[in-house]
């Protein structure tokens, strides 16, 4: 447990300098290597064309992420179907199957990685680079970018959002890039593999023969990381000590997935601080402020709820399984079913909760094998999506349920519901509605549409409540664009490739439409003077209100779903 409040302490310490550098960068603002970086990125709006001068409103913003997405993902999905031939693929990998390529250049544009294929088996290493690899990268730079522009939005600062291109080369080029080769390097020399090479045979010390992946799994680790990409470059993901050898490279691996999401809510906050603060000379206490005001309620909602499923999943683990200890094996080390040796519960159970709590997807241990409670952990955390997410994901959804505790809260009070001195009005209430519902539908839609269909049905290969938590697990993964599986399915097939491509797809992009459609509707209003009756957003009362309001319309969306499945299954191992 102490290394747990260790890491915590680590990761809370680290996030207000990135937070603060990325504040910089969103709003284009000085930092200590535009020298270098400044050179890099004009080169490339040469070379692309691209006028980083020209402001775009939230449809054309909406438009130019659509268009790149939408090209990218064509050409990565030529790149699937043709990856057999001999270029770069020394181990005579063949082409994708159709409806695979369509669920894997989905998954990895929408930052989701669902993987219904193992990396060593199914993609050369072309696809590996220029297609997984590539769309980490950029993936992650589109939700960051949107994450901007909306913030920009909410603070109401200008009447634009920004230039796409110029916010997806700066997030690439100052951000991304530099944080990948630096994790990338420290992984090579704890011996993560890097190389181009075809794979290895070797004799064991059985005597028997052994093939040995290669490739370059260093340069994806750290960017799918980074980036909340998840995936793996092998099957079995950070699991092997090939892609995570040490306890070391795991803390690495879950820094990495959690520092950037954590910076945004500290870049959320800075920049839409009190205007009162926005003065010339605020300039020397600008320098000072480490976590804007409105920003502490939404930070302690995410990490209140994150310690919350640490605890449990770690407590459900130690606590081992009832089952094994009836026919005499020892559970003092606690339900190691499906877990590294080297990482034991702890570090288990951690990397567990933070995978899907920042929507990164990687694993260290196999889900299928958790206990039913501690199961539930990873999926509350996709079912809710706003414990801190991916690129600024879980911000812009804990921003949804604000404005709807700030409306609840306004109506009972009796005043006109306002969020950073902007009203709250019908417009916003229905889009932030319709934002929140989304999220449930596609999951439990495509959940009941599996286990009520003969292709759906083909696919779960274990029975009662179990079979009905792999099946929440996958379109909860799918929707949340988490990507980490339960495994256990049969989900290579038409049906599983089809039904979670939509729900990809539709996950990633209609709330990015929703969140930037409402950030535009108030950067239009007026600012409303704040008044004695104004309800504040920043004060503790309203924090309790807020994780009142997540716990609730989760409970009430989410509850009978999981009675049926891990609630069920935990009372029947149980008693």
């Amino acid at each position: 447990m102490l290394q747990i409040i260790i890491f915590l302490a680590v990761f809370i310490a680290l996030i207000f300098p990135m937070g603060k550098y990325l504040y910089h960068i969103a709003l284009g603002k000085h930092t200590f290597a535009d020298p270098v970086f400044d050179r890099v990125d004009n080169g490339l709006y040469r070379v692309c064309g691209i006028d980083r001068t020209k402001e775009m409103n939230w449809k054309q913003y909406v438009f130019a992420m659509l268009a790149t997405n939408a090209i990218m993902v064509l050409v990565g999905y030529l790149i699937l179907r043709l990856q057999s031939l001999p270029i770069f693929n020394p181990n005579g990998i063949g082409g994708m199957e159709p409806t695979l390529s369509f669920n894997t250049i989905i998954s990895f544009m929408t930052n989701t990685n669902l993987q219904h294929y193992s990396g060593e088996s199914g993609l050369s290493y072309l696809s590996q680079m220029m297609v997984i690899i590539f769309m980490m990268f950029t993936s992650a730079a589109t939700g960051f970018a949107v994450c901007t522009a909306a913030v920009r939005g909410f603070s109401g600062r200008t009447k634009t959002f920004g230039n796409f291109y110029a916010d997806l080369v700066r997030i690439t080029t100052r951000v991304l890039l530099p944080l990948a080769l630096l994790v990338g390097l420290v992984l090579v020399s704890q011996g993560v593999v890097q190389n181009l090479s075809p794979n290895v045979t070797v004799q064991t010390i059985e005597g028997s023969n052994q093939d040995l992946a290669m490739g370059p799994m260093a340069a994806l680790e750290s960017i799918k990381h980074l980036g909340t990409n998840g995936g793996g470059f092998l099957g079995a993901n950070s699991t092997t000590p090939f892609e995570n050898p040490n306890v070391l490279t795991n803390m690495i691996e879950m820094l990495s997935m959690m520092i950037l999401p954590g910076a945004c809510v500290v870049m959320f906050g800075l920049m839409v601080r009190n205007r009162k603060k926005e003065t010339e000379k605020a300039n020397a206490i600008e320098k000072k402020v480490l976590f804007g005001s409105e920003a502490k309620p939404i930070f302690a909602v995410m990490l209140t709820i994150f310690i919350v499923g640490i605890a449990v999943c770690f407590g459900a683990e130690q606590a081992g399984n009832p089952a094994l200890a009836q026919v005499g094996l020892d559970q003092s080390m606690g339900n190691m079913e499906g877990k590294e040796m080297r990482f034991g519960i702890a570090q288990s159970s951690l990397f567990t909760t933070v995978t899907t709590a920042f929507t990164t997807g990687t694993v260290n241990n196999m889900h299928d094998t958790l206990t039913p409670l501690g199961g539930m952990v990873p999926l509350m955390n996709m079912m809710l999506n706003l414990v801190f997410g991916g690129k600024g994901v879980g911000l812009l959804n804990m921003v949804l349920y604000v404005i709807l505790t700030v409306f609840i809260c306004g109506l009972m009070v009796g005043r006109t519901p306002e969020y950073l001195a902007k009203k709250i009005e019908g417009k916003e209430m229905k889009l932030a509605a319709l934002g929140i519902i989304i999220h449930p539908l596609l999951i439990l839609f495509f959940s009941a549409l599996a286990v009520a269909v003969p292709a759906g049905l083909a696919g779960i290969t274990n029975p009662g409540q179990h079979g009905l938590t792999q099946v929440l697990y996958e379109f909860s993964s799918a929707a949340a664009n988490n990507g980490s599986g339960f495994e256990g399915l049969a989900d290579n097939t038409y049906f599983w490739n089809i039904t979670t491509g939509l729900a990809m797809f539709f996950g990633r992009y209609l709330s990015i439409v929703i969140i930037l459609a409402i950030a535009s509707s108030l950067m239009m209003k007026q600012p409303v003077s704040e008044s004695i009756g104004t309800l504040r957003t920043d004060t503790r009362t309203f924090t309790i209100a807020l994780l009142m309001v997540v716990l609730i319309i989760a409970a009430l969306t989410f509850f009978p779903a999981l009675i049926l499945g891990p609630i069920a299954e935990h009372m029947t191992l149980w008693s």
